[in-house]
């Protein structure tokens, strides 16, 4: 790696239209200080140089031909993270703060579980379309719609559970950082896995929505049938019926039915972007 402190104020250099078969040295600017560099562009090489932006006492680190730059006196240190080495976190001048203006809403992660026939789906379709019509942008990461395309290489054993629930609070975590309003409705049986999710996120902004509803109602409703097939014998490790859900202790939210019925999807999206609401979610 090959580090440089630029002394100037901000500048933005770039390379276009370059002729076939010519050598193309890059810009030399007098008050960066770059590695001499030249780049060959061939007959249908339709290469660019990168847009490089460098501010005062920003450092520019070179690794693997590519660019970064850096705030503060010396670049970051390479970090491995899981199985992934010499990897460095790139940020962005426009971050967070600046999407949720633009949106005029609060990135969150509504986070709604319960068993199988519970509504959860329901719910977040509810909710989705009731902050549709107030101007709100919302994503909804339903759990049987992740698993057609991002997590259709797991199953339904425990580790694959697991790693499911994982990978949708990542995702989740993405679309806060864009400001999103997220929707996820996932069984996510195990406490563990969803306090997982909740610890990547900033205080408060995961919001637990508990359909709490007891499985002779789920069991009744069946919309899927799915519970049929669990009790004859067809499905294994089935939530509710031979492998266990474990309800939340701390929700911020819980619906529980009122007698033998639940309430109307849409008068419990209104509970919940009451809260969104008095928290604060849905303005910058």
């Amino acid at each position: 790696m090959v580090a440089v402190k630029t002394v100037h104020p901000p500048i933005s250099c770039s390379s276009s239209g370059s002729q076939c078969g010519q050598l193309v040295p890059v810009p030399k600017i007098g008050f960066v200080k770059l590695p001499s560099l030249s780049l060959r562009l061939n007959v249908g090489n339709y290469a660019r140089l990168s847009l490089i932006q460098a501010t005062e006492e920003s450092t520019v680190a070179m690794t693997n031909g590519r660019a970064a730059v850096f705030s503060g006196e010396n670049p970051p240190q390479m970090v491995t993270n899981g199985t992934a080495g010499n990897i460095v976190w790139h940020k962005s001048s426009v971050g967070k703060v600046h999407r949720q203006e633009l949106l005029q809403q609060k990135g969150c992660v509504i986070w709604i579980t319960g068993l199988s026939g519970s509504g959860k789906s329901t719910l977040a379709c509810a909710l989705c379309q009731a902050l549709y019509s107030r101007g709100k942008l919302t994503y909804i990461l339903d759990g049987d719609n992740v698993r057609h395309g991002l997590n259709r290489d797991l199953t339904f054993k425990s580790e694959d559970r697991a790693e499911n629930i994982r990978r949708i609070g990542e995702v989740a975590k993405l679309f806060v950082d864009a400001g999103v309003i997220c929707i996820a409705s996932v069984i996510s049986p195990y406490r563990r896995d969803r306090d997982a999710c909740r610890a990547l996120l900033p205080e408060g902004d995961f919001i637990e929505v508990f359909m709490d509803v007891p499985i002779e109602i789920c069991e009744a409703r069946d919309p899927k049938g799915l519970y049929k097939l669990a009790r004859a014998g067809k499905i294994k490790g089935f939530t509710g019926v031979d492998d266990p859900y474990e309800p939340p202790l701390n929700c911020e939210l819980a619906l529980p039915p009122k007698g033998n019925s639940c309430a109307s999807p849409s008068d419990m999206a209104e509970t919940v972007i009451s809260y969104l609401e008095e928290k604060g979610y849905l303005q910058a």
